[in-house]
C-alpha cells in the first residue's frame, strides 16, 4: 500500500492530539507502519496545532509536504484555509464549521473572513462541513468535537468501524467514554 497522509489542524485545546493518537492506534492495529508528528504553535494562546499522521507499508518520514495530504481534518474554518495548500488536488477537507476568532479579530484589527468553506468548495475541492461543536453538545460535551470529526474521517476509510471504537475505548478516560462514543457515532453518521 502506498503511504496515506492525514493532516489534523486546529487551535490549542481542541483535541487534535487525542484525535491523532487514536488514528495512530487504529493504523497500528491494522498492521501499518505509522508515523505521527506534532507541531505546536502558540497553542496555549489560541495558536495553531498541527499533527501529521502517515501510514502505509513503510513510512520513512513523519512530515507531510504541501500537496500531499489525502485528508485534511480541520477543527476550525480559518485553519482549513491556512492549511489548504497541503491537500492533494483530489483530497478531501473535513472541516468543523466552528469559528474561533484569532487575536487580531478579537482586538478589532482584522475581520474574520466570511464563507471560508464555500470559497474552498468553489475551487473544486471536496469539502465535508460538519457542525462538530453542535454534534458534540448533542453527544453530551462540546469538548468531544474532535471525536465527531474523527468519526467523519473514519467513515471515509476502509477500516472496520469496531476498530475505531476499540481505539477510542483504549484512549479516552473511562468517565468520558460514553460521551465520546456518542460523538463518534454522530460524526460517523454525517
Amino acid at each position: 500500500m502506498s503511504v496515506k497522509n492525514i493532516l489534523i489542524v486546529g487551535v490549542g485545546g481542541q483535541g487534535t492530539l487525542l484525535a491523532s493518537k487514536i488514528m495512530g492506534r487504529v493504523y497500528l492495529e491494522q498492521g501499518y507502519d505509522v508515523k505521527v508528528s506534532e507541531i505546536h504553535g502558540m497553542s496555549q494562546r489560541g495558536g495553531s496545532v498541527v499533527t501529521y499522521v502517515r501510514y502505509g507499508d513503510k513510512v520513512w518520514s513523519p512530515v507531510i509536504e504541501k500537496g500531499e495530504a489525502d485528508i485534511v481534518i480541520s477543527f476550525e474554518e480559518l485553519e482549513s484555509a491556512r492549511w489548504l495548500p497541503y491537500l492533494k488536488p483530489d483530497g478531501v477537507l473535513i472541516s468543523s464549521t466552528q469559528r474561533l476568532d484569532p487575536s487580531p479579530v478579537i482586538m478589532g484589527k482584522a475581520e474574520y473572513p466570511e464563507n471560508i468553506l464555500g470559497k474552498i468548495s468553489a475551487l473544486g475541492i471536496k469539502v465535508i462541513p460538519l457542525p462538530a461543536d453542535r454534534l458534540a453538545a448533542e453527544a453530551g460535551n462540546i469538548k468531544s468535537a474532535n471525536i465527531v470529526l474523527l468519526g467523519a474521517a473514519a467513515r471515509r476509510q476502509d477500516i472496520p468501524k469496531d476498530v475505531w471504537i476499540e481505539a477510542i475505548r483504549a484512549s479516552v478516560p473511562p468517565k468520558t467514554l460514553e460521551t465520546n462514543l456518542r460523538a463518534f457515532e454522530l460524526g460517523y453518521a454525517e
